[in-house]
């Protein structure tokens, strides 16, 4: 009644809004830009593989778009400035009848104009019925209030027992894990799938059980996990933040919305290996080779393995910071190999410094890598005879990597190994795999093994996508040398761009261990951050779509929860004239949030994505945790959704739809 209530006290308003405005470049400055764009770097002439049995393969690289035509941006229902509390957007009957049925032309896909004040109950909730949406209204309630979430991991315990399984189950699924959750196994999450592409959305599947275990037992596998059978050697040059910490042993520590693997043994690893497949082949099967499989590198092998080899780029870095002066990647100082053999040319007729300079990996631009990077994503190579460097001033070979036990070797190939497996799977299906980020102390070890699996794997299209969080501080650099790499060695690059999951542990591990704090400073530098990222990455878009290159060659998924962000992307997208039909920008939100994003988006044509968990109820429960904690953090776009929810509610109460049944006629791009 209470809700009854609230529904009946709302007021109503609306306007109409947007027109399309849209610059482009002058001739001369793409012709100039593209010769500038040729002058350094491979001109690609190959096309984009796309799957037999779809209309779309990845939106972000090779969707396809169904209909011709550049269609204008526009606003179906308008925001007026905040509304009083109580207010929301109404529509006239003819609006509103417009809105559901949306007749299209003959052989074409349904399209909705775009509100992009986000602010349409329809657009958003057209794909759920009446008792989904007062089911989402009430998980919002719950996370509004901090008492319940703080404890909520504990009195889903108390529940559990005083219900017993099969009440507690029905109770999770008539709240936090039917809202949050698809389903409990590949076939039981079909019918989502299949709802939510019909509305124009797109899934990235992740099974995601976990392990609830204590603090104490996390701490003690990472401790085990994380140092070598040959003990922690801090040699010297080695940095700290590379090195496990007991204090930062649980890395759920201050992380809300991260999934977190710890390692047991081998046989864990396998088995999430065979979980990564299953949800290759559950996307495969229900998409039509649209949808995306998120990863973790934590899951399929030891972190010291990681952690050692972040240490030993982070070490090359400097070494070559000390050689030529400047920072950053090696690749961004443009040094030849004659350089290096000027360097070197003290020492004499070395033998083991021809060899290096032999394997040194270059172009006509200079220098991209010391060492044969490819040997990382080689089963058969040594980590422990690759990372080697001349002393300057002795020309004696020396490690950049502590001697690495032969098991411990073996455990890095079986992680390499199960890598390899999983992607090739992936390339077979033609479903695109997300590589997460993780900690800084792992990160430059993902990133490297990630570009790695993209030079082998995206020949063709992009396959493998990497992550980068905004929040830090060197996001900008990182992204442009990668990006720099894929031109300059000719393969498809994928990148998701986030905020960003471990910003509060990040700062404390930093203060603890005395290395400078790898995180922006405020909330406002991490949005430019990622603004900056994104342009950069739409700018060098449209210099090879001028170029009459093939423009998806880069691929970008804008994951974020942040409408600025979302309307950021479309307006540079319109500015610099990339639309939708060129299948290189796509944008992602979770299951069960921001509903009023993801859908109007996927429904106007854009390439649209829900990140979508399943797996047993029991079993999700830290999952769901997390998604009550995260949604507590976010209460402003909670307030928005809440209202939104009644808004549609009330309209269908006093339509008479209150047994409407999702029914959409959309295709995702």
């Amino acid at each position: 009644m209470a809700l009854l209530r609230s529904l009946s006290a709302q007021r109503t308003a609306i306007s109409l809004v947007y027109g399309r405005n849209s610059s482009k470049s002058s001739n001369s400055v793409a012709v100039a830009a593209c010769r500038s764009f040729h002058q350094r770097g491979t001109r690609s002439t190959s096309t984009v593989g796309e799957g037999a049995a779809s209309e779309s393969t990845r939106g972000v690289n090779g969707a396809r778009f169904l209909h011709s035509g550049e269609r204008p941006l526009q606003a179906s229902a308008v925001v007026q400035p905040e509304l009083v509390s109580g207010e929301t957007v109404k529509r006239s009957t003819k609006q509103e009848s417009s809105q559901e049925r949306n007749p299209s032309p003959a052989g074409s896909p349904q399209r909705d104009p775009l509100d992009v004040s986000f602010n349409d109950p329809i657009a958003a909730f057209k794909s759920k019925t009446t008792g989904e949406l007062i089911r989402a209204y009430l998980v919002y309630m719950i996370c509004s209030s901090e008492k319940l979430v703080e404890h909520n991991m504990t009195l889903m315990k108390w529940s559990k027992n005083v219900l017993g399984q099969r009440l507690f189950t029905a109770l999770m699924k008539a709240t936090f894990y039917g809202h949050f959750v698809a389903g409990e196994d590949q076939i039981k999450i079909i019918p989502t799938l299949e709802r939510l592409r019909s509305f124009g959305v797109k899934p990235i599947l992740d099974y995601s059980v976990e392990e609830d275990i204590t603090q104490e037992e996390a701490e003690k596998r990472e401790v085990e996990s994380s140092v070598s059978s040959a003990g922690d050697k801090k040699e010297e040059g080695s940095m700290p933040q590379y090195h496990v910490d007991k204090s930062f042993a649980d890395r759920r520590y201050k992380v809300s919305s991260a999934r977190t693997y710890f390692y047991l043994n081998e046989a864990t690893c396998e088995r999430n290996m065979e979980i990564f497949i299953k949800c290759l082949e559950a996307v495969s099967g229900a998409t039509f080779g649209t949808g995306i499989t998120a990863i973790k590198l934590t899951a399929l092998g030891r972190p010291q393995l990681l952690l050692q080899l972040s240490e030993v780029i982070m070490r090359t870095r400097k070494y070559m910071e000390d050689m030529v002066g400047g920072q950053g990647n090696v690749l961004t100082h443009h040094k030849t190999i004659k350089d290096l053999e000027k360097y070197y040319a003290t020492l004499g007729d070395n033998k083991d410094v021809k060899e290096f300079l032999n394997n040194v990996t270059s172009d006509k631009e200079g220098i991209l890598h010391l060492f044969p990077w490819s040997g990382i994503v080689d089963e058969d190579s040594q980590l422990s005879d690759t990372f080697r460097v001349p002393d300057p001033q002795t020309g004696q070979m020396r490690r950049l990597i502590s001697q690495i036990p032969p098991k411990e070797e073996e455990m890095f190939r079986n992680m390499i190994r199960r890598l390899n497996t999983i992607v090739k799977a992936a390339a077979d299906l033609d479903v695109r795999i997300m590589v997460d980020a993780e900690q800084t102390y792992f990160q430059p070890a993902i990133s490297r093994i990630t570009l790695e699996m993209m030079r082998k794997y995206n020949k063709d299209k992009a396959i493998v996508f990497n992550t980068y969080q905004c929040y830090l501080r060197e996001t900008f650099r990182e992204v442009n040398t990668d990006l720099e790499q894929a031109k300059r060695q000719n393969f498809y690059f994928g990148a998701k761009l986030v905020r960003g999951a471990y910003m509060d542990q990040e700062r404390d591990r930093a203060k603890s261990l005395g290395y400078p704090d790898p995180v922006n400073p405020t909330f406002e530098a991490t949005t430019e951050m990622y603004h900056k990222t994104l342009s950069e990455c739409l700018r060098r878009i449209k210099l090879m779509k001028d170029c009459d290159d093939d423009a998806r060659k880069i691929g970008i998924m804008v994951a974020s929860h942040n409408e600025d962000t979302v309307r950021f992307a479309i307006q540079q997208m319109k500015e610099i004239g990339i639309s939708p039909e060129d299948k290189v920008i796509c944008f992602g939100q979770l299951l069960g949030m921001c509903d009023y994003i993801t859908f109007p988006l996927g429904q106007a044509g854009y390439s649209a994505y829900k990140y979508i968990p399943y797996g047993p109820v029991e079993e999700v429960l830290p999952y769901l945790s997390r998604r009550a904690q995260e949604n507590k953090g976010v209460l402003k776009k909670i307030k928005k959704e809440k209202r939104l929810l009644l808004s549609e509610i009330r309209r269908r109460l006093m339509r008479g739809q209150l047994f409407y049944k999702p029914k959409g006629n959309y295709v995702p791009i």
